[in-house]
C-alpha cells in the first residue's frame, strides 16, 4: 500500500525533519520517502489545511470490555475508536471476565487484535481473577506479551500484597500501574468532598482516598526498589508527593486523565452521571495543578481511562450509576481546547510511554517503520458519529476544535 502525506509539519524532536512542512510516502509500512513535492501514483492521499504527523499516539490505559462485556464495548469497536482518536497503540485493562490474568487471556487479547492497523499491549492483572488476595503469575504473562500489571479499576488494597507485587516484577524489570484510590476511604462517595458535594448533597470522596495511597505506595517502592506508575493523579497533593520521589530518585511516573486536565468538580451540578469518574473530578485549583504538573514535566503521560457503558448504566439515579467516560475519540479536541500545544501532547502520548514501557522509539525518517498520527489542531469538527459502541460519549454533537485525520500504522492507513 502506498500513502501519501502532502504538505504535513512534522513533530518529532528525534527526527532531522522536526518542524519542517514536508510530503512523507510511505510504502508497505515503511517511510520510503521525505521530501518536497513528492510525485507518485499513490493509494491513499492525506492533506487539508494546517496537516501535522507525529509518531503514532499511545493510549496507556483503556478498558475494551471483551471477553465478557461485549455490549459495552468490544476489541473491534475499540480499535475503530483508538484510529479514530489518533491512538496507533493501546494498552488494555485486565478488568474483563474473565479477567486477563493467565498467559492464555493474554494470547487472546493479541491474537484478536491481529491485522489492524491499532496494536494492542494486554496489561496483566497483578493478582489472581484481579480479587487483591494472590499474586498471579505475571512474569509467565509478561514472557507472552503482557506490557504491564496492574488490578485496573480495582487497585491493590492490601499493603502486603502490593509489596510483594512490586518485588516479583522487579526480578524482570518489570512495572505495575496503580490507580490512586483507597476504597475503604472512597466508599460510599459519588464525587470529591468538598464545597460543591456539601452544596448538592452527594455523598463526598476525600482527596485523602487518593493522598494517603500515593503515599503508601511511594514508601513501598522506596523500601522495594521497584517500578511504578501511577495513572489518574488528580490532587496537587499527590501529585506534589509525586514530584519529591522524583527528585529522590525513586523510579516513579505518572498519568493523568483528560477530564481531570480540562474538567472540575463544578460539572457535577448538574446531576448527570456522566461526569461520575474514578478517581472523581476535582476543584478547579487540582485541576490547574494538572496542568502545571504536565508543563513541568512531574506528570510523564497522559491516559484516556477510556471506560464504556451501555445507556442503562449510565441512565439511572447517581448513587447507582457507573463510574467511567468513553472519550478515546475526542482526548485530542479536550487537550487542545484546554490549550496544550502539540508538542507536549505529541511527548506526552508517544515519546514518554514509549520509554517508559520499553516500546522502542519510533522516528520519522526515511526507511523507519511507519507508525504515524496524522492530526489538525487548529481545525474544528462536530461529533456527530462515533467508533465506539458506548453510549456514555461526553460532547457528542458538539463542535471541537482539533482534529485526527487518521493514522498509518502496521502497513494500514485508517
Amino acid at each position: 500500500m502506498l500513502v501519501l502525506i502532502r504538505k504535513a509539519r512534522i513533530e518529532d524532536t528525534h527526527s532531522d525533519f522536526n518542524g519542517q512542512v514536508i510530503d512523507i510516502l510511505v510504502e508497505d509500512g515503511k517511510i520510503k520517502t521525505i521530501s518536497k513535492d513528492i510525485t507518485a501514483k499513490v493509494d491513499t492521499v492525506i492533506e487539508g489545511d494546517n496537516i501535522y504527523v507525529s509518531p503514532g499516539w499511545v493510549d496507556i490505559f483503556a478498558d475494551y470490555r471483551e471477553p465478557g462485556l461485549e455490549h459495552k464495548e468490544t476489541l473491534e469497536s475499540g480499535m475503530k475508536a483508538a484510529a479514530a482518536g489518533g491512538f496507533t497503540d493501546v494498552f488494555t485493562v485486565p478488568n474483563t471476565q474473565p479477567a486477563i490474568s493467565t498467559k492464555s487471556s493474554v494470547q487472546y487479547i493479541l491474537q484478536k487484535a491481529k491485522g489492524h492497523a491499532v496494536s494492542l499491549h494486554p496489561i496483566g492483572a497483578a493478582t489472581q481473577n484481579v480479587e487483591g488476595k494472590v499474586l498471579a503469575e505475571m512474569m509467565d504473562m509478561q514472557r507472552h506479551g503482557a506490557i504491564a500489571f496492574s488490578d485496573g479499576w480495582k487497585p491493590i488494597q492490601n499493603a502486603g500484597l502490593m509489596l510483594k507485587a512490586l518485588e516479583y516484577v522487579k526480578s524482570f524489570n518489570g512495572i505495575l500501574i496503580q490507580l490512586p484510590v483507597d476504597t475503604a476511604l472512597a466508599a460510599d462517595g459519588l464525587m470529591h468532598e468538598g464545597p460543591v458535594s456539601t452544596r448538592l448533597g452527594m455523598a463526598g470522596i476525600p482527596a485523602l482516598a487518593e493522598t494517603i495511597m500515593v503515599h503508601r505506595d511511594i514508601e513501598l517502592l522506596r523500601y522495594t526498589g521497584s517500578r511504578l506508575h501511577i495513572t489518574g493523579v488528580s490532587t496537587a497533593v499527590a501529585l506534589d508527593m509525586i514530584r519529591k520521589a522524583k527528585k529522590e530518585g525513586l523510579d516513579i511516573t505518572c498519568s493523568v486523565t483528560p477530564y481531570h486536565l480540562t474538567l472540575n468538580d463544578e460539572m457535577l451540578q448538574s446531576y448527570s452521571s456522566l461526569y461520575k469518574v474514578s478517581p472523581p473530578l476535582r476543584p478547579e485549583a487540582d485541576r490547574l495543578a494538572m496542568i502545571e504538573g504536565l508543563k513541568d514535566g512531574t506528570i510523564d503521560c497522559i491516559a484516556s481511562h477510556h471506560r464504556p457503558h451501555e445507556w442503562d448504566a449510565k441512565a439511572k439515579e447517581f448513587e447507582y450509576a457507573s463510574d467511567g467516560l468513553a472519550i478515546q475519540e475526542i482526548v485530542f479536541s479536550m487537550l487542545i481546547g484546554a490549550g496544550i500545544a502539540p508538542e507536549l501532547i505529541v511527548k506526552t502520548m508517544s515519546d514518554n510511554p514509549r520509554r517508559i514501557f520499553g516500546l522502542g522509539n519510533v522516528k520519522i525518517a526515511e526507511g523507519a517503520a511507519a507508525s504515524l498520527t496524522i492530526f489538525q489542531p487548529a481545525v474544528a469538527r462536530t461529533l456527530s458519529h462515533t467508533k465506539s459502541i458506548a453510549d456514555n460519549i461526553l460532547y457528542r454533537g458538539k463542535e471541537l476544535k482539533g482534529n485526527v485525520l487518521g493514522i498509518v500504522s502496521n502497513s494500514i492507513f485508517e
